[in-house]
């Protein structure tokens, strides 16, 4: 065979392995893209409800991922996360940032920005009620995205994540900021999930209502890493049945200026295990739920290294802009040498 024939043979085999990979990724730039281009990273989609629409048709078989630029990116209905040949995948459906915090040239402004305006597009008992994420398939992974409240008035409660099927498993939420005003833009719950294998990690919740609310079926539920700051209901709510306590992890958190730190069940956990946080400045620490949430002295809590008394400051926009580590830990504050905020160290 000639060497130009051997050339051209070999690019043709290299195109044909490329295929299935490419097939799986789509791009999304709110700024340059279109609907009607084929999602690639030359021709990119505008929507993530586009970008949604056309990964639920892939195969499963292989890792989707879609990979989202910076800018604003409004949702008016809600992302429906599915595998339309429902069957239960095994591989991972991921969401993730062009530019992720940490990498050399992340800055505030490269980070996706998600904000939903729907008034009611959530199923179960709460009329009124909006989600931007609404999670009905396995190993969905989010990072690197920053949710702002639901400023559409006949909204009067936006959950950004949600996953109500208990029988599912695998969602992991990385490197994802949660900014609520309760006044003009409220969420009042940043994750709302059932099923197994919730892992939260390195997350920042600033103003939302309840930060992170898991329910049914958990097992193996992770919280790691993350910041919760002025929770008004409450910070945790955690589930009930008799998987709610294995495995379990909380460890290298920060959690403060909320109302309760921690809600669970009555008479449905024996203790729960927090380990390297910080947990001060709360109203309260342990409540359980009935019909209101009321103080839990009853759970025993077992606690290694847990700083209770410390006054956290913040890195917080001032007159010049917004700050690289907007919403972090400043140096000088309580809990700065524990691992927690929007950076990986």
């Amino acid at each position: 065979m000639k060497p130009t024939a051997l050339k051209f043979l070999s690019f043709i085999i290299l195109l044909i392995w490329s295929i299935p990979l490419n097939a799986q990724t789509l791009y999304v730039d709110v700024s340059r893209g279109r609907d009607d281009a084929p999602g690639t990273q030359s021709e990119p989609l505008a929507s993530l409800e586009k970008a949604v629409v056309k990964a639920n048709t892939f195969s499963g078989e292989e890792p989707i991922t879609i990979k989202i630029a910076p800018g604003l990116y409004i949702i008016k209905s809600a992302l429906a996360i599915r595998d339309e040949s429902n069957r239960q995948v095994a591989e991972k459906y991921t969401f993730e940032a062009m530019v992720m915090p940490g990498d050399p040239d992340w800055a505030p402004a490269k980070m996706p920005v998600i904000q939903c305006v729907a008034d009611s597009n959530r199923a179960g008992k709460l009329k009124h009620a909006s989600s931007a994420f609404q999670i009905a398939r396995n190993h969905v992974v989010i990072k690197g995205l920053k949710f702002t409240g639901n400023p559409n008035p006949a909204s009067e409660y936006y959950y950004v994540i949600e996953r109500r099927d208990s029988t599912l498993t695998g969602l992991e939420i990385s490197q994802c900021y949660f900014i609520g005003e309760k006044n003009s833009a409220p969420i009042q719950g940043g994750v709302f999930a059932q099923g197994a294998g919730i892992r939260v990690d390195h997350c920042i919740f600033y103003g939302v209502k309840n930060a992170v609310m898991v329910f049914l079926g958990i097992r193996d539920f992770s919280l790691t890493h993350s910041i919760i700051y002025g929770a008004y209901e409450g910070a945790v709510w955690y589930g009930y049945g008799q998987s709610s306590n294995m495995p379990f992890t909380f460890s290298d958190n920060i959690v403060t200026n909320c109302n309760y730190f921690w809600i669970g069940y009555r008479g449905a956990h024996a203790n729960y295990e927090f380990a390297n946080s910080l947990i001060s400045e709360n109203a309260f620490y342990l409540g359980f739920n009935e019909e209101d949430v009321k103080p839990d002295r009853l759970n025993k809590p077992i606690e290694q290294s847990i700083q209770k008394v410390g006054k956290v400051t913040l890195s917080e926009v001032q007159t010049k802009g917004i700050p690289k580590d907007y919403l972090n830990l400043s140096s000088s504050s309580p809990g700065a040498h524990i691992d927690a905020g929007i950076f990986i160290r």
